[in-house]
């Protein structure tokens, strides 16, 4: 019944990060990622909302999820889940991509969670091999990964179904968003910025993100805080250069959305509660 996660940089492939964890009462806040969640379930069970439909991993099964769409994450048991993550970029991803000749455009994961045993052996070994540092190995079996998910079940992401000019405005309103960290607009504020009224803009902004645009800028800043804490920056002011009220705003956002608090993050070193179950 115990928790612990340790989250690290991938040794070989860039813009990827890693998370080994066993959790039991914490939960995810729903949020987004800008990259890739790519995980195996090793024990448990994890239960989770993606873009509105509840899913739930066990044993032995993948979850998949896409850029930018919202989600959480908590136990779907009361011994909760331990889980093997990995979190590529969409360039690592789109990189891939080309090289087996898939049709232009972002790829996209249809299925969430998904039953491929093959997949998440190699899963395993690739994640395995990062743990240990080795390079040579890690980033050989974490590209096989990637390439065979790719071709067994991505597809190419399709269009979002929101109009033209909402989809415009919903651009303008992420673009100020991402300027405007520390000191937001009012919903008002932004709808009138971006040529909408209020209303408009987040019943747009919640079908092209998934979240309403205050969820949608913690989110903002947490990314935001894991490029400083990468830097080197204290917690305390990135705290403060990201727009929370301090280190403990900080601190409880970020474990939501992460998984880890920003000091273990910073030194991608290991968290815990105690010790991580074998399995």
């Amino acid at each position: 019944m115990k928790e612990q996660a340790h989250f690290w940089r991938h040794p070989a492939v860039p813009g990827t990060d890693l998370l080994k964890a066993r959790y039991v009462t914490h939960r995810f806040t729903r949020h987004v990622h800008d990259g890739y969640a790519i995980g195996l379930i090793v024990g448990g069970v994890e239960e989770f909302d993606y873009r509105g439909t509840l899913h739930r991993a066990g044993a032995g099964e993948l979850v998949l999820v896409n850029p930018d769409a919202s989600h959480t994450g908590q136990a779907g048991t009361p011994d909760g889940w331990s889980y093997r993550m990995l979190y590529p970029s969409i360039d690592a991803l789109a990189g891939i991509a080309a090289e087996l000749g898939t049709p232009y455009g972002t790829p996209h994961f249809p299925e969430q969670v998904v039953r491929d045993d093959a997949v998440a052996a190699l899963l395993g070994r690739a994640h395995q091999a990062a743990e240990r540092g080795d390079a040579l190995a890690a980033s050989t079996l974490s590209r096989t990964l990637f390439a065979r998910l790719l071709s067994r079940h991505a597809t190419v992401r399709p269009a979002a179904l929101v109009p033209a000019e909402g989809r415009r405005a919903v651009r303008e309103a992420l673009d100020l968003l991402h300027d405007s960290l520390v000191d937001p607009p009012t919903l008002e504020d932004l709808a009138d910025a971006v040529g909408a009224r209020p209303f408009a803009l987040l019943r747009a902004f919640k079908a092209a993100t998934g979240l309403p645009p205050h969820a949608y800028l913690t989110s903002l800043r947490v990314r935001r805080a894991r490029h400083l804490l990468q830097t080197g920056v204290r917690p305390a002011q990135v705290a403060a250069e990201v727009g929370f009220t301090d280190q403990a705003h900080l601190n409880r956002h970020f474990k939501r959305i992460v998984g880890v608090p920003p000091a273990a993050y910073q030194r991608a070193g290991t968290y815990k509660t105690g010790d991580f179950p074998t399995t």
